[in-house]
């Protein structure tokens, strides 16, 4: 039994239509007087975010919303986001959206009171200011986001820099399955696939690694794992969309207390250079960083095939149908599978690969030790 830390959001509401109430959520939780919502233009197109700004006024607090996050949010965004909290006096953040509006609201959180820059606040435990109120409403299942205490901020053109503190952990997260009942089983399937990633390399992590993380990634695939098809063939079953987001938030709490690894490290680089969805990059390089991971992790990755009922006798067939099964998803829910099928040349490997050894924060957390040449065949079984 090891001794360990863990952390985790105040409070987690997990109810369909919450987001169209949460002025009166909120009144009951928080005493808050300007609050931002920080979201993209598409979520305001498509009509999601004017139920949510209608009941924060009805309940009496005034809102202003800042739409303007990108896909891999940049600093200037999130400076841009700071910046006009700060003129409008806010004492309260709402991330509402995928993983990017709510990475930029957690900095915003930190970054509205204007005692410490975002500059100084890269690396771990690095946050020195105390947090406005932060409430985090998914609009997808997968990053987790809205539960874990880690931002991470396009710093250059290829370039990302992240933010790891506890202060940056959401006071409140708010999962309203409804929410996510228009997306497309595409994304359904990159972010739900993303999700499994948490839960199984929290299991496998080489740090950190404890009995709480462990049983919240178990639940987290079994969930995952037996809602994703369903989600993704039928994106209305209101049921199987709440399984799915309880399952991200289950996964991302997970992670946020025993890291990611190898895959994380070797999707990044895809997001990148070539501006691959995350959860896209993280399913292209799964099974073979699994793979490679076998002769150090099968006992776990054995564990994880009982965990969702699959057959074997030894660790290793155990293992292979593990991998197995994940390939089966990734076939049934219709995402790319090959590095070429989304246009990445062969060409790209090296510099890909050099990439990714640049993420010794997430390399170190992985079960065997990853080098160039280990990084390079991997890219090219993916290829």
């Amino acid at each position: 039994m090891p001794e360990f830390g863990f952390n985790s959001v105040g409070s987690v509401l997990i109810e369909d239509g919450a987001a169209s109430r949460l002025g009166e959520i909120l009144k009951a939780r928080f005493e808050l007087e300007n609050i931002m919502l920080v979201t993209d233009k598409c979520l305001v197109d498509l009509g999601l975010v004017e139920p949510v700004v209608k009941s924060l006024e009805t309940a009496g607090i005034p809102v202003i919303v800042f739409d303007e996050v990108e896909a891999d949010p940049s600093e200037a965004t999130v400076k841009k986001a700071a910046l006009k909290a700060k003129s409008f006096g806010v004492d309260g953040v709402i991330g509402f959206g995928g993983g990017s509006p709510m990475d930029v609201a957690k900095l915003v959180s930190v970054l509205v009171k204007g005692e410490q820059e975002l500059s100084e606040m890269y690396g771990v435990d690095q946050v020195r200011v105390c947090k406005v109120p932060l409430i985090q409403i998914p609009t997808t299942a997968g990053t987790g986001s809205e539960v874990t205490s880690v931002s991470i901020i396009t710093t250059g053109e290829n370039t990302k820099m992240g933010v790891v503190s506890s202060r940056i952990m959401a006071d409140l997260a708010v999962l309203d399955a409804t929410l996510t009942c228009g997306l497309p089983a595409h994304i359904t399937a990159a972010t739900g696939i993303d999700a499994m990633v948490h839960a199984i390399e929290a299991y496998t992590t080489a740090i950190k690694k404890n009995p709480m993380s462990d049983a919240l990634a178990k639940e987290a695939l079994q969930l995952l794992g037996g809602n994703i098809v369903e989600a993704c063939k039928n994106g209305n079953n209101v049921d199987a969309r709440r399984a799915m987001l309880t399952g991200a938030m289950m996964a991302g709490v997970s992670f946020a207390n025993a890291p990611v690894g190898a895959v994380h490290a070797l999707a990044y680089p895809l997001g990148g250079q070539f501006h691959i969805p995350h959860g896209l990059s993280n399913s292209l390089v799964l099974p073979h960083v699994l793979k490679f991971n076998t002769p150090k992790a099968d006992h776990l990755y054995a564990e994880l095939a009982d965990v969702v009922g699959l057959a074997g006798v030894t660790n290793m067939q155990k293992t292979i149908e593990f991998i197995k099964w994940l390939d089966d998803i990734a076939e049934a829910v219709g995402i790319e599978r090959r590095l070429r099928d989304v246009r990445i040349p062969e060409s790209a490997i090296e510099g890909l690969a050099e990439d990714a050894m640049k993420q010794t924060r997430l390399l170190v957390n992985n079960p065997r030790e990853v080098t160039l040449s280990d990084a390079r065949a991997i890219y090219e079984a993916a290829w």
